[in-house]
């Protein structure tokens, strides 16, 4: 089930509704790339206009929420400091996955997240070699053009994807970048039948990168593999592929088993 459609039973878990349905309404901010108006809300979440005005003067008072000249609603930057910190664990949780990747692979490894329409990585190992892919941690690339970006968002709609494109005007950063929407749409396919995805010089000549998705994640995440296109060749995809799969399991539940009952 799409996470849209999950999140439109808020008062799940006998949980304060308020509250629950303020995470809603942010979430489907987040997914609409941040900004969004009242009646694009009230369609997304199923909730009654009246009880959205509410609960988004609360956030906008907050902080949480800015309210835009044209009247749409965006996300506000008390977000950014809460972001920052959530993200500071996922780096402690997920660095010894990490490391076995490098220790197995002898490549960087990486996780990244979606936030709004970017991808954003949290976490890395680099490579022991002296030639090796560095990605610094907090780095925004495009989605569309980074294999965790393709893992990320095989996760999604394709309707969703297809809104995310047109926000972004999918830039090339390399001549083999995927710049044709129905191309990309077409590419998730293949990621959602195989499992994984690629990167093949698309975010930068001389470099390739595979990546799958880590399952049931509290927060939708990638983890990848990335070399010089020399050492991280087609024929190494077999071996590194299902060492990804077993990986992302582990990082799953290590995630999982720090999330509250």
């Amino acid at each position: 089930m799409p996470p849209s459609e999950e999140r439109k039973s808020p008062a799940a878990g006998g949980g304060v509704q308020s509250l629950e349905r303020a995470f809603v309404l942010l979430e489907h901010m987040a997914d609409a790339g941040g900004e969004i108006g009242l009646s694009e809300l009230a369609n997304d979440s199923g909730l009654p206009l009246p009880t959205i005005h509410r609960l988004m003067r609360t956030l906008v008072a907050s902080g949480y929420v800015r309210q835009q000249s044209n009247r749409r609603y965006a996300l506000g930057p008390r977000l950014i400091r809460l972001g920052e910190a959530a993200a500071r664990p996922l780096t402690t949780w997920a660095r010894p996955h990490l490391a076995r990747l490098v220790d197995v692979t002898g490549e960087t490894a990486n996780m990244a997240l979606l936030d709004g329409d970017e991808v954003v990585y949290v976490a890395q190992v680099p490579s022991r070699h002296s030639m090796r892919m560095i990605t610094e941690v907090g780095k925004r690339v495009p989605p569309h053009t980074a294999a965790v970006g393709k893992a990320l968002l095989s996760q999604r709609p394709d309707a969703e994807v297809r809104a995310m494109l047109v926000r972004t005007g999918m830039p090339a950063l390399t001549e083999r970048t995927v710049t044709s929407p129905d191309a990309f749409l077409a590419e998730l396919e293949t990621v959602r039948a195989d499992g994984w995805a690629v990167d093949d010089n698309e975010q930068e000549i001389g470099v390739r990168c595979l990546a799958v998705s880590v399952p049931d994640s509290p927060t939708p995440a990638a983890i990848s593999v990335s070399g010089p296109a020399g050492r991280l060749t087609e024929d190494s995809t077999d071996k590194i592929v299902p060492l990804l799969r077993e990986v992302a399991r582990d990082l799953s539940a290590s995630l999982n088993a720090h999330r509250p009952d």
